[in-house]
């Protein structure tokens, strides 16, 4: 084998792949490790989303685990539904989000199992029995430097329309965020070869 020739890393499972966000937050350690065992218990299955680990049932997030520097939490997906007879959950978001709902927890937090376990329960019937609210869909808009960049490669707006309307107002957001011209122009040199491609902007967070 030439000493030039670039390894490829081995392909991570699912379960490593938590494992090593887990081990990623170390702070987080415990109480995420305990938090993945109670989810592991169910019939969810074990993936990763955005990231994160993720659990889901055929094919729909229920539960979502993430950690950060202040605090840690448990997302129910369609949260809303949930009784809540323990006052846990709050919404993080309460001008965006409808149906997410978040359990937090900080450091000095101890995780009472059954307790979690019941409302991980309840989410999961809910979602057998079709309880969801589905995230209403943004129209389109396309900022106008990036219209004027679409306009002037065929190519460039072909392989464009041809991206799902999640990624199309994906990647109009991200140049539409953008304060200076010098700025959209360097986020849409970044994002010409993605678009080629077929990728989101985000696909990378994505992965199963």
């Amino acid at each position: 084998m030439s000493i030039f020739e670039i390894c490829k890393q081995p392909i991570m499972t699912k379960a490593e792949k938590v494992d090593a966000y887990i081990l990623k937050h170390k702070q987080w350690r415990d109480k995420l490790t305990t938090l993945r065992t109670i989810c592991n218990t169910t019939e969810l299955k074990e993936e990763i989303k955005w990231g994160a680990p993720a659990y889901t049932l055929h094919g729909k997030i229920v539960i979502g685990l993430g950690a950060f520097n202040n605090h840690m939490g448990i997302w129910f997906h369609q949260g809303v539904f949930l009784k809540d007879d323990h006052n846990k959950l709050l919404n993080a978001q309460e001008e965006k989000t409808k149906a997410l709902r978040q359990w937090r927890f900080e450091l000095s937090d101890t995780i009472n199992r059954a307790l979690v376990l019941e409302y991980i329960r309840e989410a999961i019937e809910n979602s057998l029995a079709g309880k969801e609210i589905k995230p209403q869909r943004k129209s389109l808009i396309i900022p106008p430097f990036f219209k004027k960049a679409l306009d002037s490669n065929s190519e460039f707006a072909k392989a464009f329309n041809n991206l799902s309307p999640g990624k199309q107002r994906e990647y109009a957001e991200y140049i539409h965020m953008a304060k200076r011209d010098a700025t959209k122009q360097g986020r849409i040199e970044k994002i010409t070869s993605m678009i080629h491609e077929g990728k989101g902007l985000h696909d990378k967070y994505k992965n199963c």
